[in-house]
């Protein structure tokens, strides 16, 4: 896949240019308002990311809805924080890139501009002073494979906003990308289109009781699944400030440890 981009990769550089793809982003109001995405980060980045993209074994389970597993007990879903306690421990080499990557996913500029392109889905939700809600953002790097699926959900209400960034190398995977369904009164959940697991593209949306997603069972053909998921979640009131933090702590604590058993 060549080299990962320049070292002198920015950050702020990464910030801007994602804050415009946000403005650029379609506008889509079915089944639920939601933006698509046709260029998240510069060429160069994409590149950069691609070349550094770390191995599965780099990579820890995914645990909630998402950790589903082989009939062999081997997860179908693993992640790896984009933050810095995260990537100091990839190779040299590719730290540069996924450090700019995760400042530009928790900068304040992005968050600022997805409340703002979400505004009549937020205001739905928390009101007029929507723009006012604390929100804690977690971008995490995920790599699924065959036999990972995940039905018709909403996402907890923990979540104020989900993103997610597709980063396939190429075009032959179309067919795997995030399914939004709609919620029948007769209880099931058809669907009602799907997104393309394009290069580069991605879609997202303020968590709501409408929201409904899945992705359908990734098959054999299929050797990876590489995505950014970038969560915003609530951060207002104590219960919440505590969660979010204390949530980063221990996923801290628990990644240290398997790192050490790996000596």
């Amino acid at each position: 896949m060549g080299q990962p981009a320049d070292r002198r990769t920015s950050g702020a550089d990464v910030s801007a240019f994602l804050c415009r793809s946000v403005e650029a982003a379609r506008v889509v109001h079915a089944p639920f308002f939601h933006l698509e995405f046709d260029r998240v980060f510069p060429d160069e980045t994409y590149a950069g990311m691609l070349a550094a993209m770390p191995a599965a074994e780099e990579c820890r389970p995914m645990s909630g809805r998402s950790k589903y597993t082989r009939a062999s007990g081997r997860p179908t879903r693993v992640k790896m924080d984009l933050l810095p306690e995260y990537i100091r421990h990839l190779p040299r080499d590719h730290q540069p890139i996924w450090r700019a990557v995760g400042q530009a996913l928790c900068s304040r500029e992005l968050q600022e501009a997805f409340v703002r392109a979400l505004a009549p889905a937020l205001e739905f939700r928390f009101g007029p002073r929507y723009a006012s809600v604390g929100l804690y953002p977690m971008p995490i790097l995920t790599l699924d494979t065959a036999g990972y699926q995940i039905g018709p959900h909403q996402d907890t209400q923990w979540k104020g906003i989900t993103v997610q960034f597709y980063l396939p190398p190429d075009e032959r995977t179309l067919h795997i990308g995030t399914v939004f369904n709609e919620r029948l009164p007769d209880g099931t959940f058809p669907k009602h289109s799907q997104m393309k697991f394009a290069p580069n593209t991605g879609y997202a949306f303020a968590v709501g009781a409408d929201t409904w997603h899945s992705v359908e069972p990734v098959g054999p053909d299929v050797t990876a699944r590489p995505s950014i998921l970038l969560t915003y979640f609530v951060d207002a009131g104590a219960l919440r400030l505590l969660r979010n933090r204390l949530r980063r702590a221990g996923n801290l604590v628990r990644n240290e440890w398997r790192y050490r058993l790996k000596r």
